[in-house]
Formats: structure tokens, C-alpha cells, sequence
């Protein structure tokens, strides 16, 4: 049987008036949570969901979603969650392939059989029997650039069941602001489950919203991606929130500036880890905040890779297999050949080691920026990088746009009031030297765009 599922439904049951879930200024016990998850596992199975269905689960950032697809799974199906952000004809490409959904109060997806989750509807309640010895879940990508890909996990639960235990001081408060559809989201939660942690669960991002849970709640367990925590560090209420409960702040999706890791270490304390995973495999490397005493040079890591799990550069590109690796592209042999090397998966991150095992990421392969008559490659982390440190500008975001005689380098600035595009420029050409790391355009914003994960939306930033 699943030892995850066990591990799960162990908590749940044992939990009692102890709270696991906050939101909208509601609380639900882990009591409270156990009678929900039984009451969905007995609605699946007077609707006839069992092994060998594919249920989707469109969800907020609510509980019933996460003991919705706890409730999938202890009927022995697998889960598939749609992204928020899937736009309307990708999310009817991958709900075309589910043999039902649970969904929330809303409009109804056409074509597919819809079970409600809500707690009022689900009248049964039902302890289930064996359990299935393993847990499926598949998460869509957003479909963004075209059809949604749809990446299947099945091994990084029971993981998962063995890393994750109570915290001998007591239960941690960890707010969430990913969404619940994400892995990122996904497992911080079923994390914090296993160890009888309190999650604040937050419908979205908002930089005031989070300083003010900090303080209410006294979380002490938090993740943010670069761009969301630049805000929060921009954030005017920042110097007099109580930050003091926070004992871990995970940063992950992208490399987070060395500027501003200083700035949040400074505000947070040595409390700043950074990770490096992707969706496909979402442990590979990480760094606590000690390894960063005496090297500052490693602000610029993404730190070691994890147990478990190896990487090797091929070409500049980071390739990876172990543990914490993805089933496959599911339904899609063709697609899951080509992501693999001999059993490695090709990231699609390009990056280096330093002679100490660090991991260096330069840049996203589809965002080196070829440009000049020599066709210099032009790693867009870097030029960003260098734009950050200067002490004016908050944000930046580089990106290749088409000139009249090839690629150029152009870049998007959030930054003080005053600061010029021949200031950015000159600050490139001092830090950086080549003048093909020279921005040929400088844009200036009030924010970057992001996207529901909370990257920087750099299709948003492409001019015209």
C-alpha cells in the first residue's frame, strides 16, 4: 500500500482540534479535514471513480482541493490538476482526457462529467479500505506556448512520507501563496499535512497581503519566487513588520540576484534557502543559508545537488536523473524519448560547477540572446544580474528582440525615479565590459508582469 497515503490519513485522524488549514480568516481542523476527505472519498465512490480513471481537480487555494485529490487518490485513480493560469482552449484540450472532474462552485467545463466539491453535496462518509500502493498525480503545464504538456508523478510522494516529520519545536505556520495546482504549491502542502503544520492558505500574491500574514499568523514557513520576494522587499511595510517568527524562506523557479539575496538576508536573517528544481524533476539542488558564510560569491548558487540525485553538464546544458524525477510525459512516449538522454533529462537550464560541487545557473537555453556580427551568446541572467546591482533599480528583465541586422539586447528596468537608459547602459559597460552585453534598448516599468507562479512574464515584455 502507499505509505504516503498511510502517513496522510494517520495525520488527518490524529490531528484532532489542532488547526490545519486558515483561510479567508477560517479555520479548519485537522478533525475537520479528516470528515472532509472521508466525505469525497465516499462521493467518488457513489459515482463510481476508481482505478484506472484520470480525475481532474479544478480547485483554488481552498482545502477542499488538496483532500479532493487526496480522495482521488485513495481510490486508487489518478489526479490530474489543471493550472489557474491554462488558458481556455488548453484546458479543454487536457479535460478531454479525464474520465470526470471535481470542481468548484463556478461555471461547469463542457463535456466532461462534473462531481461537485463542496462540503455540502458530499452527504457520505466513507472509510476506505486498502489502500492503493501508489499515488499518480499529473500536473498540465499552462499551455502557454502551445499544447499543454502533462507531466506525471509518482515516486516523490513516498519520498516525500520518509523526508517530512513533525518539527521537534513544535508545528510550523506555512503560508501559502502557489497555487495548489503547481508542484511547488502542491507539495509544500502535503508536506506541512504529514508533519501536522498549519498551512495559510492565500487565493494570490500580494506583497502587503504576505507581509501582514508574516505578522498576524506568525508563520514561520514560507516560499517565494525572486520576482514575489523583490516586491516584498520593496514593500514600504516591510521595515516595521514583525518578521522575527520566520525560521525558513525558500526561494525557488529562477535565480534570485546576489543583490538581492543580501536584502533579504539582512531583513529576514539567516533564515534565506535557495532551490533549483522544475516541474519534471522538482528536487535537484539546494543551499541553506550557512553555506553562503565566507563565499559570497555563492549568492549566485542554486547550491549542491540533493541526495538522490545527480546532474552532469552536457554541451552548458544541466542534465539530471535520481529520485525525485518525473514518470514521464503522460500519454505522450514520443515527447517523454525526447526529454531524455540515456536516462538523464535534458533541463533546458544551461549552467555550471564550481570546483566545490555548487551549481551555477547562467540561463534558460531558449533565452540565450545570439547577437552582433560574431553571433556572441548573450546569457540574459547575466546582463539582468548586473542591471540589479546597481543601486537604483529594483527589477530587470532582459530579453532578444529582433534589429534590423539581427538579435538585440533589450531591457525592461523597474527603478527609482530619474534614473536614464544611458545610466543603465554605462552601469552594464562598467560591470560587465563587452559591449555586447550593452542593452541596444532600455524600457522602463513601474512592475514587471508575472506569471501565475510568480516568474517574470518575459512573452508579456516582448515589444509590439
Amino acid at each position: 500500500m502507499s505509505f504516503f497515503l498511510g502517513r496522510i490519513l494517520d495525520a488527518l485522524g490524529s490531528g484532532g482540534d489542532a488547526p490545519a488549514f486558515v483561510r479567508d480568516g477560517r479555520t479548519t481542523t485537522y478533525a475537520e479535514a479528516h470528515e472532509l476527505l472521508l466525505r469525497l472519498h465516499g462521493t467518488l465512490l457513489a459515482e463510481g471513480v476508481g482505478e484506472g480513471d484520470l480525475v481532474a481537480v479544478l480547485g483554488g487555494n481552498r482545502p477542499e482541493t488538496i483532500l479532493g485529490q487526496l480522495a482521488v487518490q485513495l481510490r486508487g485513480a489518478s489526479v490530474l490538476l489543471v493550472p489557474e493560469s491554462a488558458s481556455t482552449p488548453a484546458r479543454a484540450e487536457v479535460l478531454g482526457k479525464v474520465t470526470a472532474c471535481l470542481a468548484e462552485p463556478g461555471p461547469k467545463p463542457d463535456g466532461v462529467r462534473v462531481i461537485p466539491l463542496r462540503p455540502s453535496e458530499m452527504d457520505t462518509v466513507d472509510e476506505p479500505g486498502e489502500l492503493p500502493p501508489s499515488v499518480h498525480t499529473v500536473f498540465a503545464s499552462g499551455g502557454t506556448t502551445g499544447s499543454p504538456k502533462l507531466i506525471a508523478h509518482r515516486g516523490i510522494y513516498d519520498g516525500m512520507a520518509h523526508i517530512f516529520r513533525p518539527d521537534p519545536l513544535g508545528p510550523n505556520r506555512v503560508l501559502l501563496v502557489a497555487p495548489l495546482s503547481h508542484l511547488t504549491g502542491n507539495c509544500a502542502v502535503l508536506g506541512a499535512l504529514l508533519c501536522g503544520d498549519t498551512v495559510v492558505l492565500h487565493a494570490g500574491f500580494d506583497a502587503g497581503d504576505v507581509l501582514d500574514a508574516i505578522a498576524r499568523h506568525r508563520i514561520t514557513h514560507l516560499t517565494l519566487t525572486p520576482p514575489r520576494l523583490a516586491r516584498v522587499l520593496d514593500h514600504p511595510a516591510l521595515s516595521g513588520t514583525d518578521v522575527s517568527s520566520v525560521r525558513r524562506l525558500s526561494l525557488g523557479a529562477s535565480p534570485l540576484p546576489a543583490r538581492r539575496l543580501s536584502q533579504a538576508l539582512a531583513a529576514f536573517g539567516p533564515v534565506v534557502g535557495q532551490g533549483y528544481g522544475l516541474t519534471e524533476a522538482p528536487m535537484i539542488a539546494s543551499i541553506a543559508p550557512e553555506e553562503y558564510d565566507g563565499h559570497p560569491e555563492r549568492l549566485r548558487s542554486v547550491g549542491r545537488i540533493v541526495p538522490g540525485m545527480e546532474a552532469r553538464i552536457d554541451d552548458g546544458e544541466v542534465l539530471v536523473r535520481g529520485l525525485a524525477l518525473m514518470e514521464g510525459y503522460h500519454g505522450s512516449p514520443e515527447l517523454t524519448g525526447k526529454a531524455f538522454t540515456d536516462g538523464w533529462l535534458r533541463t533546458g537550464d544551461l549552467g555550471r560547477f564550481d570546483a566545490d560541487g555548487y551549481l551555477y545557473l547562467l540561463d534558460r537555453a531558449d533565452d540565450v540572446i545570439v547577437t552582433g556580427e560574431h553571433g556572441t551568446k548573450v546569457y540574459s541572467t547575466v546582463v539582468e544580474d548586473a542591471l540589479v546591482a546597481h543601486p537604483r533599480v529594483r527589477q530587470a528583465a532582459v530579453l532578444g528582440v529582433d534589429g534590423p541586422d539581427g538579435r538585440l539586447v533589450h531591457a525592461v528596468v523597474v527603478a527609482e525615479p530619474g534614473l536614464t537608459a544611458d545610466e543603465v547602459r554605462d552601469h552594464v559597460r562598467r560591470v560587465l565590459g563587452g559591449e555586447h552585453f550593452v542593452p541596444a534598448s532600455v524600457d522602463f516599468a513601474p512592475t514587471l508582469p508575472l506569471t501565475p507562479i510568480g516568474k517574470i512574464d518575459k512573452a508579456a515584455l516582448m515589444p509590439g
